[in-house]
């Protein structure tokens, strides 16, 4: 495992990340199950642990919090805030007044004092940034966290919070959660740049575009990974935008066996190339996509491959434009871009 500085922190995290948004009812990994997964991930090197209150309403922290009992100080623990946790419309969002209880409740779940990251799982645009960023820099003094970033933001609203931070005199987001991989490449062009400047670590998200790139997914198969059960839109390759993804993973998965590489080897080698990005978070349903996903651990593209990637999907593009998690309100609400 290699080993990079998230941001400006001064901590050192592996390349690879565990992500346990699948621990519990999501991903069908019982906790016996998750537990090996995360001792096994440890034991390899990675050491930051990523998961959110909303995963399972809590139950991914919990089997991650009995999880590391005894190897907390071996842990980079993150965690996340901000999604609905009951119909109650204050239980969800970035306010002061609901990320000091959801933190109190994850710590709880977690069986910890602190999180080491505290991340807003995505832009709240009906809650101010110095609101958000005054609350969470009291937690941090309170040390309840360590650091904290943000998840999924477009690029603007990264850099209006930076803007925000500075004015206001509060921390500033340390990090930046966005999804990324060969086949959603928009990141390139916006975030990344932006948070190069900012000089946030990045942790990004389904580097593995929830399955399309894994292998398991190919032209004249049938689709049956778990990914295509729960969203069988995102598999439907009646679509353009899933035809051209099924194009290109064929394609790829060319210059991978020229390579000598696995579909995961070049999935993950890829994100973990761009110099804007600190780890990529591998989130393992069992112990043996675990191992198939450590293999990509030291994986390093040379650059014809990466020339090779790029003249399948061209950098700064996304093949399923519809599945981008940051799209501005204005765009999804009519109601929002009309007088």
């Amino acid at each position: 495992m290699q080993y990079r500085t998230l941001g400006r922190t001064g901590v050192q995290v592996g390349t690879l990340s565990l992500g346990a948004m699948n621990f519990g009812a999501i991903g069908r990994t019982a906790p016996d199950e998750a537990a090996a997964i995360v001792h096994a991930a440890l034991d390899a090197g990675i050491n930051l642990v990523d998961t959110a209150d909303a995963y399972g309403r809590g139950e991914s922290e919990e089997i991650v919090g009995r999880a590391i009992a005894g190897r907390r100080d071996d842990v980079v623990l993150a965690t996340k805030a901000f999604l609905p946790m009951s119909d109650d419309p204050n239980h969800r969002g970035s306010s002061r007044r609901w990320l000091v209880t959801a933190l109190d409740d994850s710590l709880r779940r977690l069986g910890v004092d602190h999180v080491d990251l505290y991340q807003v799982h995505r832009w709240d645009p009906t809650t101010s940034d110095e609101e958000t960023l005054s609350a969470l820099t009291d937690l941090r003094r309170a040390g309840k966290i360590r650091y904290f970033g943000s998840s999924t933001f477009p690029a603007h609203r990264i850099v209006q919070a930076q803007w925000a931070a500075r004015e206001h005199h509060l921390g500033r987001y340390a990090t930046e959660q966005p999804s990324y991989s060969a086949l959603q490449r928009g990141v390139e062009a916006h975030v990344l740049p932006v948070t190069e400047e900012y000089g946030m670590g990045v942790l990004v998200w389904s580097p593995l575009a929830s399955g399309w790139l894994s292998g398991a997914v190919r032209a004249g198969r049938e689709i049956t990974t778990h990914r295509s059960t729960v969203m069988p839109r995102r598999f439907d390759t009646s679509t353009p935008a899933n035809r051209a993804r099924l194009d290109a993973v064929e394609r790829l998965a060319a210059v991978a066996d020229a390579a000598g590489l696995t579909m995961i080897q070049l999935a993950l080698g890829f994100v973990t190339a761009h110099p804007g990005v600190t780890s990529a978070i591998v989130g393992p349903r069992t112990p043996a996509h675990l191992h198939a996903q450590l293999a990509a651990a030291d994986t390093a593209l040379t650059a014809d491959v990466l020339d090779a990637i790029d003249a399948i999907v061209a950098p700064g593009t996304d093949l399923a434009p519809d599945e981008k998690h940051d799209t501005p309100p204005s765009l999804l609400d009519p109601a929002l871009r009309r007088r």
